[in-house]
């Protein structure tokens, strides 16, 4: 089984997917941030560095969702490979980050990509308003993540919002995260995990 938990910077996905891993004996497969190469210099100049940063993350989660589906464990995953595509690149072209000629090309690539991997068995998309997103921001002190401006966060947001709309890849599930705090309060995780389970037992 893949689950797949998507949602903007700060919206708790990283949390979220160590305390579901933990909960259901779930392999985690968390985002290459630690190790990846580009965010530093992307945050500090990201019409330089825009198009290297997402080829990098298509290539790495593309290279996750093969892992996943060619073993025989239960996997949830920290953000998926749509978001890369119908959100963060399309934004970085419309904000004029990215030239029109390598998004044209990260879309073919994205388009090839995608004829390769199945979907997530269960989509959980974590909702969240841009002050609660800057909130949770400055309390994990990324230093990269120090210059995040909040009309991209909201540019984000909003490209989030269409394509969870027209989501149909599979089964949905939308939390409202700003009232939540599912790290320290059992209630809020176990909410959580209620509803998951409602969605896991109709996929079978």
């Amino acid at each position: 089984m893949h689950i797949a938990i998507a949602g903007n910077i700060g919206s708790g996905k990283t949390t979220l997917t160590t305390l579901l891993s933990k909960h259901y004996s779930w392999e985690a497969q968390y985002e290459d941030v630690d190790d990846n190469p580009y965010l530093n210099d992307f945050y500090k100049d990201m019409q330089r560095w825009s198009f290297n940063l997402q080829i990098y993350f298509l290539n790495s989660r593309f290279a996750q969702v093969q892992k996943i589906h060619n073993g025989d464990k239960d996997v949830i995953q920290d953000r998926t490979m749509y978001e890369d595509a119908f959100i963060f690149a399309p934004n970085l072209h419309a904000m004029g980050l990215m030239s029109t000629r390598d998004f044209e090309n990260y879309k073919n690539l994205f388009k090839l990509m995608n004829t390769f991997i199945p979907s997530p068995d269960l989509l959980i998309y974590l909702r969240s308003s841009v002050p609660n997103l800057v909130e949770q921001i400055q309390k994990r002190g990324r230093d990269y993540e120090n210059s995040i401006r909040i009309d991209y966060l909201s540019r984000l947001n909003e490209r989030y919002e269409a394509w969870i709309s027209s989501y149909t890849h599979g089964k949905l599930l939308i939390i409202e995260v700003d009232n939540l705090d599912f790290q320290q309060n059992k209630e809020d995780l176990g909410f959580i995990i209620d509803k998951i389970d409602a969605e896991i037992n109709g996929l079978f």
